[in-house]
């Protein structure tokens, strides 16, 4: 940390000495403005409807083909088979088929269509549903890559390091979880000192662990050492996601954290992992009604399990090479799936969830944030509510980036700002300006574009729009550059939202205790 922080003074250059006032002076005042920081973002614009009625009706009636035909195992989980056939589903084996209409019906009669996940800090608690989008940060990746260190295996200095540069970007709304998985600590412990982390580094809402039961009872365990037992009994506090084994299987991992979830009434985005080609079939027809048959079947075991509970229809479908068989990403065929799903999720009547700003590539490049921007405006377009990583992801999942994360932070907010929609008020027609200026004059020195200089455009903080000679006396850096020392100035100035000392004291007690119960294990 120190080695960062000296490098952060090294490359950093002071700014503004010699501005005093007059235009540079306010042209430096708001490139240090921090952009108002928003609980999540309120679509102003409507989703993009890909399928018309007869293909909605297709891809619905495909998938219950194949939920009654074909059906769905769920392994090693005999409590779950249970479940299903108490509720008249045919149950051979571990395969369960299901009567046309049977699992909309249950998801309908009980799912909410809205609900909120509390933060600590109240201003930070999200309303998932409706018009509603959420922005969370990049899950799961073993390795970390910057450009001072390169690529690595990522540390639990890591992991704490990301949650500080996350609480401090204004544009992302969601502590989230295994922002990068510490492969220092013990597989079996370390989300507990994972969920810890969130707790005392952010303030904002967080993800609970995902694989197991035992792992997903923790995490409620100590949300109710946060938030207290009656409070976690009747409110979301915790996000959980549900994999499917595509095709067509859940596994005792993912039922286990799911069965915890919902007996909690903690959200559980019910999200089938495809990779059409290879997990689905190659068509983007086909594997839409997999994803959905899938999504139906979990979702309707959530509600079997504890009606009411809140849960979302997910998606995680993409592409992969048909040259090497490596998943692909920001493709055409994602971008029509992700639209298509968000529009059956509408249909079912419950939130949606998907993923964001995806990349194959290995480093922040071109490829990176053309494949980022389109899996981003891809979701936002298919009206998504919660979007999973949103920043910092490369290499196919298998990296968080640092400086990808601040790029695709900036993305972001362009996002929020475009669909925010536009602005009709009286100030924004600005009809006064335009008779004040008069013909053949121009608005620069007017009176109303000084009074609206500092909201009037989005303001980028990785983009270079000086002149060429300015951009080169100051280095000449790419992007990349530029977010380096972005993520540096965000940890440098990260701000501790502190923890009640009693409450911190009693998670450490927990976590300790749940540690010395188990051996290290380097497995899950």
């Amino acid at each position: 940390m120190d080695t960062i922080k000296e490098s952060v003074s090294d490359t950093v250059p002071e700014r503004g000495r010699s501005r005093t006032g007059g235009r540079s002076g306010r042209v430096e005042q708001r490139a240090n403005a921090t952009p108002p920081r928003k609980p999540f973002i309120n679509r102003k614009l409507a989703p993009f409807e890909i399928l018309n009625e007869e293909g909605l009706n297709l891809i619905e009636g495909n998938a219950d083909r194949l939920l009654k035909e074909i059906g769905m195992e769920f392994h090693d989980d005999p409590e779950i088979l249970d479940i299903f056939r108490n509720a008249g589903a045919d149950v051979q084996g571990t395969r369960v088929r299901f009567e046309p209409g049977m699992c909309r019906k249950i998801i309908q009669a009980t799912a909410p269509r809205e609900f909120q996940q509390h933060a600590r800090n109240p201003a930070n608690t999200v309303t998932i549903g409706g018009n509603n989008t959420v922005l969370c940060p990049a899950w799961g990746p073993p390795f970390v890559h910057d450009l001072d260190r390169g690529r690595r295996y990522a540390t639990y200095a890591d992991f704490q390091d990301l949650i500080k540069i996350h609480q401090m970007i204004p544009h992302l709304h969601h502590s989230g979880g295994v922002v990068c998985e510490p492969v220092d600590l013990p597989a079996n412990k370390r989300h507990l000192d994972m969920l810890y982390a969130h707790i005392r580094h952010s303030d904002r809402c967080f993800m609970g662990a995902f694989i197991g039961g035992m792992r997903a009872q923790d995490a409620v365990d100590m949300a109710k050492i946060v938030f207290g037992e009656d409070f976690v009994a009747n409110n979301a506090v915790l996000y959980n996601v549900s994999n499917t084994n595509a095709p067509l299987v859940l596994d005792a991992n993912m039922s286990g954290s799911l069965k915890v979830y919902a007996r909690n009434n903690q959200p559980v985005a019910c999200t089938p992992w495809t990779l059409a080609g290879a997990m689905s079939p190659v068509t983007v027809a086909g594997t839409v009604a997999q994803v959905l048959a899938e999504a139906l079947a979990t979702l309707c075991l959530v509600q079997l399990i504890n009606p009411g509970a809140p849960c979302l229809m997910g998606s995680f479908a993409s592409t992969i090479s048909m040259q090497s068989g490596a998943p692909t990403f920001g493709t055409p065929e994602a971008g029509k799936m992700v639209l298509a799903c968000g529009q059956l999720a509408r249909r079912l009547g419950v939130p949606f969830h998907t993923v964001g700003t995806l990349s194959a590539s290995k480093v922040p490049d071109a490829q990176a944030e053309q494949e980022a921007t389109w899996g981003l405006m891809m979701s936002m377009l298919a009206g998504a509510n919660i979007v999973n990583h949103a920043t910092g992801w490369l290499e196919g999942g298998l990296v968080t980036g640092y400086e990808k994360t601040v790029i695709d932070a900036d993305l972001c907010g362009k996002v929020s700002a475009f669909f925010d929609g536009i602005d009709l008020s009286e100030n924004a027609q600005a009809l006064d300006a335009i008779a004040a200026v008069g013909p053949g004059s121009h608005f620069l020195g007017s009176a109303h574009t000084q009074s609206n200089f500092m909201s009037a455009f989005y303001l980028s903080t990785i983009a270079d729009n000086n002149s060429f000679e300015q951009w080169s006396s100051e280095g000449g850096l790419d992007a990349a550059q530029r977010a380096n020392r972005k993520w540096k100035q965000l940890l440098e100035s990260y701000q501790d939202p502190g923890l009640d000392p009693a409450i911190d004291e009693a998670l450490q007690a927990f976590i300790a205790k749940r540690k010395e119960s188990m051996p290290d294990q380097n497995y899950y």
